[in-house]
């Protein structure tokens, strides 16, 4: 499959056979609900995606059966339509007021009806589900609407599909269409459910049409393989001025990232929750993406870090340049926090203002730089001042409107909404951080975002008699890779040029961007056949009011909340739209739980896990080590044993396990585990080992070679460098494990670096970063590179024009991260590194005299004995098999 190609690129066109929408039946084979028809037709113009989803289903039992429409969508999506067609008869989804919807939510809800029909199903979806009974030999029609706005992050856009089929689809047709007058500069697309098989239904233009036997999984199940995300991204041409001003049907968008910008300097103070409720897994990933962003901070830019408890205390007294010893003792003290205590929000942030208030009065700070500050909590406030709208006030009175505050909330504990009013009020925005095995990237991830400051103090200008209702038109900061988005409404007698004026502020001067767009020419490309989905931007011009009205809403005052209520309401219902303030009434058929509402969920929705009921004493572990119960603040008691009990507890709190009725069982399996006797065995035969490296050598007649490591100068390894290829490939490696840590493959075109632990994956691409697990399907395809992994785990770097690079956890014998090699022709003259001198002026010696097992390998002045040997090929992934190869020793 070809990326697009350059600049010229205008539109493309994604034709996927597949199923985006699930139509999902409980035992689907057995009740005899056939899915015969789904089409999912997804048109994005202007980065404005609208997706109707179509699907069609037939009874084919005897019997009344039940169907369940379900799909996930993106959280940022507002739901605009919704219908079934039974017997003919098309029953509609009707978007009315939330009071007015109420009634019948409620009804429903005392009959025992499911009543949400809108649930939040992860980090970015929302997932939507509706039931209806089917007769005998009867079909039914589902179809649904959405729309989102995609929004620029770290360089990209992103159209996010989650593919859940519960069955074998017959038919399934998808269609992407993306067209941008801009042009497309460069796409890419990444599947956790594509394999090898399922690539080969990709052809020209992105069509991905699997057969039957293709979804099928191996040994003819009726189950189906597809099953995962299927990720869309890509990025438009640009220009210096990064203007792009677009107009149909009377509506103007206006979307902003200029290129060759300089980062600004920042000074930026780290506000880090060390509470007792942050203890184990959460502290510890805590404590990870802090050492990497300070690694990532830049000479200029100046920092601190203040972490808090019950009381806050300061790393340094004043901000500090990011010089590269005062990083290194940052990362010091950043690995030496403990979580312990309750939770003094208000301290901590006034005393983070406070050091940013003396650095500017004593004009310790760079001329022009940016001041930011990056709170992290996973809690309410518990000590000192507790009242949120205190803290609020407290805090925005500090801060003065002189620098912008980012929050994080860790958790689902936390009180997300007093941390987005927190972060609003202060020219910021907060941000959730998932609970997971990922949580320390998603920090990086969103440091990323907000790392390089490009211009401050935006504002949008347009001639007062040709544009009215325009949206958000000042912006306090632009960060690199974003994009700024103005959307509004040309008078009826605005002029044949719409023209723009964008004014900033660098470091040390004003800049002043100036764009036009010619009026009827705009109108006349938008009416073009390629742009199926016509009048798209009066109603991007409605959604993105209706955000940013919800979002004024949660800081502003309470005069003006009503104002602002009503008027995104209004909107919402005449452009139909299911929003915070909508309800969709979804009627069916009579005996058949008549009406459902589908509501949007909404972020600052908190799950509290408890694990003891109000008025319990907590249940305590061996040694007086009490259970913490759902919050904030642990008692810092000592065991009373050694042994691991403190570590258990700790993953134990990390989990949050909501259940105390498995805790003895826990314990229990936990204390038989660790005190069973075992009684001596004879060792079991040594089995055959696994090299370190198997190299195929190219140009040369002997086999594989067996590389194993006995010594090396150091545990950082150069294991290969080709610059020619734009490859570099090292890794960490412990003697004493006799294994690697981790290994590291970067490739310069496309940027892309691929970390590996025994643990996980992490693949990072333009800053943004992913994780995956070990033998889950991957499957990601960008301009010149492709990268799978299978269920093996047996992860591939491919390109028609490089050598193939594997990374593989093998859990065999000699168990460890292992290195694999294909095509290794495809290396140039230049490379090196302690595996690429294999592949430059290599010779071998004839046989010993006496031992024809035996020779010698010399290449670039080294000399090795090379002994022919049994060792065990993990390449094809475990159990592996036998394979004789010349072994030889580093």
């Amino acid at each position: 499959m070809k990326p697009p190609g350059p600049a010229r690129v205008g539109a493309i066109v994604l034709v996927l056979l597949s199923l985006l929408a699930v139509l999902q039946t409980t035992c689907a084979q057995k009740n005899a609900i056939d899915i015969y028809s789904l089409t999912v037709d997804s048109r994005v113009s202007s980065r404005f995606a609208h997706t109707v989803i179509t699907s069609r289903v037939v009874n084919r039992a005897d019997s009344i059966q039940e169907a369940t429409f379900q799909m996930e969508l993106p959280k940022k999506a507002f739901i605009t339509n919704f219908s079934m067609i039974i017997d003919g008869v098309t029953y509609p989804g009707n978007i009315k007021q939330k009071d007015a919807a109420q009634q019948q939510y409620s009804a429903a809800v005392a009959r025992g009806e499911s009543a949400g029909l809108v649930k939040a199903t992860g980090r970015k979806m929302e997932q939507f589900q509706v039931s209806v009974s089917v007769a005998p030999a009867a079909k039914v029609t589902f179809e649904l609407v959405y729309e989102e706005l995609l929004m620029r992050r770290l360089g990209v856009y992103e159209l996010l599909l989650k593919v859940q089929p519960q069955q074998l689809v017959k038919h399934l047709q998808m269609d992407i269409h993306i067209f941008e007058p801009q042009g497309i500069s460069f796409l890419e697309t990444e599947s956790t459910f594509m394999t090898n098989e399922l690539a080969d239904a990709l052809t020209a233009h992105i069509r991905f049409k699997p057969t039957l036997s293709q979804q099928q999984k191996p040994a003819g199940q009726q189950d189906t393989v597809v099953d995962g995300d299927f990720i869309i991204r890509y990025d438009v041409n640009r220009t210096l001025s990064g203007g792009s001003i677009q107009i149909e049907n009377g509506y103007f968008v206006h979307y902003f990232a200029p290129e060759g910008l300089s980062t600004i300097p920042k000074n930026v103070i780290f506000v880090i929750d060390t509470s007792g409720s942050m203890m184990g897994k959460k502290i510890q990933q805590t404590r990870e993406a802090l050492i990497k962003i300070l690694e990532d901070l830049r000479p200029e830019d100046h920092f601190n870090l203040i972490s808090f408890s019950s009381e806050a205390s300061q790393w340094k007294p004043l901000l500090v340049p990011a010089s590269t010893q005062n990083v290194e003792e940052a990362k010091k003290y950043a690995n030496s926090i403990q979580a312990r205590g309750g939770t003094n929000i208000n301290n901590a942030m006034l005393m983070a203002v406070q050091l940013l208030d003396t650095a500017t009065r004593e004009e310790q700070l760079p001329l022009g730089s940016v001041s930011l500050l990056l709170l992290l909590t996973d809690g309410d406030p518990t000590v000192g001042e507790t009242n949120p709208k205190k803290i609020q006030k407290n805090v925005k009175e500090a801060i003065g409107g002189q620098y912008s505050l980012f929050c994080l909330g860790f958790g689902f504990d936390v009180s997300y909404a007093f941390l987005e009013k927190l972060a609003l009020d202060n020219g910021g925005l907060a941000r959730r951080i998932y609970e997971d095995s990922d949580s320390a990237l998603q920090l990086q991830d969103f440091y990323q975002e907000v790392a390089n400051p490009l211009l401050t103090t935006v504002s949008f200008e347009y001639p007062g008699n040709a544009v009215e209702e325009v949206t958000q038109d000042n912006f306090p900061l632009f960060f690199k890779g974003s994009e700024m988005v103005v959307a509004g409404k040309l008078r009826a007698q605005s002029p044949d040029v719409l023209s723009a004026t964008v004014s900033g502020q660098l470091p040390t001067e004003n800049i002043t961007f100036q764009m036009e767009s010619q009026v009827a020419k705009q109108e006349e490309e938008f009416q073009k056949p390629k742009y199926i989905f016509h009048g798209f931007m009066e109603r991007l011009w409605a959604y993105l009011t209706i955000h940013q009205l919800l979002e004024r809403m949660v800081s502003t005052s309470d005069a003006e909340k009503q104002a602002l209520e009503t008027q995104a309401l209004g909107l919402s219902l005449n452009y139909s739209f299911v929003t915070p303030l909508t309800s969709m009434v979804v009627t069916k058929p009579e005996g058949q739980e008549q009406s459902q509402v589908a509501e949007k969920p909404v972020e600052n929705g908190r799950t509290v896990f408890r694990h003891r009921a109000m008025g319990h004493k907590r249940p305590r572990l061996p040694g007086g080590v009490a259970l913490h119960d759902g919050g904030h603040d642990v008692p810092n008691r000592k065991s009373g044993r050694s042994g691991p009990l403190i570590p258990f507890y700790e993953k134990l709190m990390s989990e949050r396990n909501p259940d105390v009725g498995l805790l003895s069982g826990i314990v229990g399996d936990y204390l038989d585990e660790t005190m069973e006797e075992t009684s001596p065995t004879a060792p079991p035969p040594a089995p055959i080992q696994a090299p370190t490296f198997i190299l195929p050598l190219p140009g040369q007649s002997v086999d594989q070679l067996c590389v194993d490591i006995k010594s090396t100068p150091g545990p950082l390894l150069l294991l290969l460098s080709d610059p020619d290829q734009g490859l570099e490939v090292t890794g960490e490696y412990k003697m004493e494990k006799a294994q690697f840590s981790w290994i590291e493959v970067t490739f310069k075109n496309p940027q892309l670096q691929v970390h590996v632990s025994p643990e996980h994956v992490v693949v990072t691409r333009d800053r943004r970063s992913s994780q995956y697990k070990w033998k889950e399907t991957l499957f990601m395809v960008m301009p010149g590179l492709k990268m799978t992994m299978d269920k093996a785990g047996l992860l591939l770097f491919s390109s028609p024009d490089r050598v193939t690079i594997g990374l593989l956890s093998w859990d065999g014998p000699g168990q460890g991260l292992r290195l694999l090699l294909r095509d290794t022709d495809r290396f140039s003259s230049h490379v090196g590194g302690l595996l690429g001198r294999f592949y430059q002026g290599v010779a071998w010696g004839p046989p010993d005299a006496t031992d024809d097992s035996k020779r010698t390998l010399w290449t670039r002045g080294f000399e090795f004995n090379a002994t022919r040997k049994l060792k065990l090929d993990y390449q094809e992934g475990t159990p592996g098999t036998e394979l004789s190869c010349w072994s030889i020793e580093l």
